[in-house]
């Protein structure tokens, strides 16, 4: 059984790592290069260590409901999106709550992961660190990776013509920090993630003039609902996966794209998603109305640069150029491994839901964060640590090493090929990626348990926002306090907006009336999965004999 676990970084992933560990009397020390924890969540004013960090202005994406640790949310007054600096705050709160930074040894780097001389027997690992020059080894029983998937800023100079002989400045998004510097230029970023956008929006208040390019484009989601509520609160929930697991995906995606254009249209604003290409989305309150105030203009993509000039596929040019900004995000990156485990972790079809390397005859090495949702990240990589953590102990299993890779080899065939989509080439549902770690460790709500047991809490299950509490509900690592906090949510999500108290606040959103136009429906179809279901079967006739007289 697992007993010391080395964890590399102290980031997000990484301080759920700690106390996952702790959580199950592992004992783990934690690596992390810097002086601090919060990985790029912990602002510096320069990229020269060559960390990743947070922009100065960044706003989360994913509401602090859904984006915080299932057993410690966030107090009632933070904002529901935050700044860069209260969500570190947030970071510093727990790892002091839970007493993690005595677990963390700081200004190390390490160096190598290689397996132990007796690894087939133990699944040991030799672990190479250095701290200010000074080298030490140790072995480990098992190792957690949460450095990230934002180490290599990804720079394809290469894939435009001239960019060599272009005279004006070249930098990656990972060197930009604050809009100081940028007044009065001619600015071209270059890709429209989230990333993109935010960076052009902030810099359009300051530059002559910003221009972005994208070669696919994409649809623009704000932050709040049109209640008013946060989106994520109202998108992100059971019976909606449950509609789209009966409607077929041409209705969903027309829905989809009906809504998003209600807002405005997308092609007006030549944000249009391109024919053959994938769609995507970005997160943007203010993108829109820079466009159409002129502040930003969306162009297509670069076809070649001149000393001071970008050249468009459309055929138009733009003059006088100063800066160039890359958006075009980052690659994977293990130099501690060996060959081939250095190559095999960066293609996700070869680790296995995402954490484990299929190539291992001992599950002693996990993958942690590196995953791409559709709702929070530090939701999925809390449970991708606590799966993790139990397969260590041996509480978990997961099947043999020769299948998977066995497996995962006929998948890249077939994906070469062009005989298969690549599962991981887009964003993984988050209900249902969580709901299958959670069904490894035995965390998963039981839905239909609940509406007979907890009539109250099951409404809020699958009616209301799919927030991390839920997985904390029954099984391992079970918190006595996740009733209270997911039917407390919509209060803590309401505090901080009610700085001015008016008579006759509306009602929270989970009673809303898009809720009741579907409530309906989806209550029948809900009682007839419960009627059908065995646990039911099983259930119902104990209750109503315990219940029924002698007489």
């Amino acid at each position: 059984m697992a007993k010391r676990v080395a964890v590399i970084g102290a980031g997000v992933s990484g301080l759920s790592s700690i106390k996952c560990c702790l959580d199950e009397d592992l004992e783990p020390i934690c690596f992390e290069r810097s002086s601090d924890i919060g990985g790029l969540w912990k602002f510096t004013e320069t990229s020269k260590d060559g960390m990743t960090r947070v922009y100065k202005s960044l706003v989360t994406n994913v509401c602090k409901e859904m984006s915080c640790y299932s057993d410690f949310p966030f107090q009632e007054d933070y904002p529901n999106f935050m700044n860069q600096e209260k969500f570190w705050n947030y970071l510093q709160e727990f790892a002091e709550y839970f007493d993690l930074l005595k677990y963390i040894r700081f200004k190390t780097t390490v160096r190598s992961i290689t397996k132990h001389p007796d690894f087939s027997e133990t699944g040991q690992w030799d672990v190479v660190t250095e701290t200010e020059g000074r080298q030490d080894r140790a072995v480990f029983d098992a190792v957690m990776v949460c450095t990230g998937h934002f180490l290599n800023p990804r720079l394809p100079l290469e894939s435009f013509p001239g960019i060599h002989k272009f005279q004006g400045q070249i930098l990656h998004s990972q060197e930009y920090k604050i809009p100081a510097g940028f007044q009065g230029k001619r600015i071209l970023v270059i890709g429209l993630g989230n990333t993109g956008g935010d960076i052009a929006v902030e810099l359009s208040r300051t530059a002559a003039q910003v221009l972005l390019s994208t070669r696919t484009g994409t649809w623009v989601i704000n932050r709040s609902s049109d209640g008013g509520y946060p989106l994520n609160m109202m998108v992100i929930r059971r019976h909606h996966n449950f509609i789209a697991q009966v409607l077929p995906s041409c209705i969903l995606k027309w829905i989809q794209e009906r809504r998003l254009n209600k807002r405005f249209d997308h092609a007006n604003y030549g944000l249009n998603i391109t024919k053959g290409k994938k769609p995507k989305k970005i997160v943007n309150d203010e993108l829109p109305t820079c466009i159409l105030c002129g502040t930003v203009t969306i162009k297509t993509s670069v076809k070649e640069f001149t000393e001071t000039s970008a050249v468009f596929e459309d055929g138009t040019v733009e003059e006088n150029i100063d800066v160039v900004i890359f958006t075009t995000g980052y690659t994977y990156s293990f130099p501690f491994f060996e060959e081939p485990l250095k190559t095999l972790c960066t293609k996700k079809i070869f680790l296995y839901k995402l954490v484990f390397p299929s190539n291992l005859e001992k599950t002693t090495l996990a993958m942690i964060g590196f995953i791409s949702l559709t709702g929070s990240i530090l939701a999925g990589t809390e449970l991708q640590a606590r799966w993790a953590t139990r397969v260590f102990k041996g509480l978990c299993k997961i099947p043999p090493s020769q299948k998977l890779m066995a497996e995962a080899m006929k998948k890249e065939q077939l994906i070469e090929r062009g005989l298969m989509k690549d599962p991981n080439a887009d964003k993984l549902d988050y209900i249902s990626y969580l709901d299958d770690l959670a069904s490894f460790i035995g965390v998963k709500p039981n839905v239909p348990l609940l509406f007979i047991k907890d009539p109250r809490l099951a409404w809020e299950v699958f009616f209301g926002p799919c927030t991390p509490y839920q997985y904390r509900l029954m099984g391992p690592g079970k918190w006595d306090g996740a009733r209270n906090a997911i039917l407390t949510q919509w209060d803590r999500t309401l505090k901080p907006l009610k700085t001015r108290t008016v008579p006759g606040s509306f009602t929270p959103a989970s009673v809303s009336h898009y809720l009741k136009a579907w409530g309906a429906p989806i209550l029948l179809a809900s009682l007839l999965l419960i009627y059908k279901s065995p646990i039911f079967l099983k259930l119902v006739p104990e209750k109503l004999q315990d219940r029924i007289s002698p007489y």
